[in-house]
């Protein structure tokens, strides 16, 4: 059994994790390097508190101090389609007409909201064929866990609108190369189907020079109204 935690600086909502950050943490507790990882988010994470890691039949599985589960851990044998790229200027425009801007549900988000200073600061704007796109500014310290919350929200954001909040449920991200600190990357995002509640969204990660740097799958889940 081993443990993490989730810092309180890396929200999503308001007093629980980011989703892509908590779910590049686990992938990193449980071995991503040694293939793809699928994470199912069961409940909100909580912040600044220890959470084990232990391994199950079928998987891992992430407890609180209280033994709630938070969230779920499979291998993943389907692979990820990547998300066709953009340029800079056209990420850089999309990103201009970002609607959390001005619309936002959750607006301290550590990768998408307009309030943090201090987060990753990606604004994925929608493109004319429903894609998301946005420039994003790798910080000093990358690690995986980086990637798989920059992959996040833009493709939450290509469902999300001013009617609807949505919160990440399941994640998968393959990392195929770490961008280098400093450089200004793009990420896409991509709705993929909707059933109901769920909806299923891609993304990808772009170097400065166009090469693919990461992957990423997830189903996001409508809050209700």
């Amino acid at each position: 059994m081993t443990s993490l935690v989730i810092d309180a600086r890396h929200n999503g909502p308001p007093g629980s994790g980011n989703g892509g950050w908590t779910s590049g943490l686990v992938a990193g507790a449980v071995g991503a390097g040694d293939g793809l990882i699928e994470i199912t988010l069961r409940k909100p994470p909580p912040l600044d508190t220890p959470l084990a890691v232990a391994a199950t039949d079928d998987g891992w599985a992430v407890a609180d101090p209280d033994g709630a589960l938070i969230a779920s851990a499979v291998r993943r044998a389907d692979d990820i389609p990547a998300v066709p790229p953009v340029s800079r200027t056209e990420a850089l425009a999309a990103s201009g007409r970002y609607a959390g801007h001005t619309d936002h549900p959750f607006p301290t988000c550590f990768v998408c909201g307009p309030l943090r200073a201090d987060g990753l600061r990606i604004f994925p704007g929608r493109l004319a064929d429903g894609r998301t796109a946005a420039t994003f500014v790798v910080p000093p310290e990358v690690s995986p866990t980086v990637v798989w919350a920059a992959l996040d929200c833009p493709g939450g954001w290509a469902v999300i609108d001013r009617d609807q909040a949505f919160v990440l449920g399941r994640y998968a991200v393959a990392v195929d190369g770490l961008p280098e600190s400093d450089d200004e990357c793009v990420v896409v995002g991509q709705p993929v189907r909707r059933e109901g509640r769920k909806a299923l969204v891609r993304s990808s990660l772009y170097a400065p020079d166009g090469a693919l740097l990461a992957r990423a799958e997830a189903t996001w889940i409508a809050v209700a109204g």
